[in-house]
């Protein structure tokens, strides 16, 4: 099994399409997408959330390499992480919508819990 999908992408756009993504979710919240990428995402997400938690300079700076968005990482180390101080994985979850209208593929929410 590979350690990753690569969603039809070259490898920078790929990285460019996860840190997006990644940015979106921590500024809204919930966003809408296929599901390959989701679960992708999702472990992205998982993980800066795990360092997140940590909350020290070298964490701040480990999550300001890869998100976009210095108010995003704010918001992550005040507002995210500290909700899951108690819990051990699981920040988010993905709830499947259906298929997407134009080409059918499996569109999702993937939302923070």
């Amino acid at each position: 099994m590979k350690g990753y999908r690569k969603l039809g992408r070259n490898s920078a756009h790929r990285k460019s399409m996860m840190r997006n993504l990644v940015t979106d979710l921590f500024r809204e919240g919930r966003i809408t997408t296929t599901e390959m990428r989701a679960k992708e995402v999702k472990r992205e997400a998982e993980k800066l959330i795990t360092v997140a938690k940590k909350g020290d300079l070298h964490a701040r700076r480990q999550v300001l390499a890869y998100l976009f968005d210095e108010d995003v990482v704010t918001k992550l180390f005040d507002e995210i992480a500290p909700g899951y101080a108690d819990r051990n994985g699981g920040y988010t979850r993905i709830l499947k919508l259906g298929p997407r209208q134009g080409d059918a593929a499996e569109a999702v929410f993937l939302e923070l819990v």
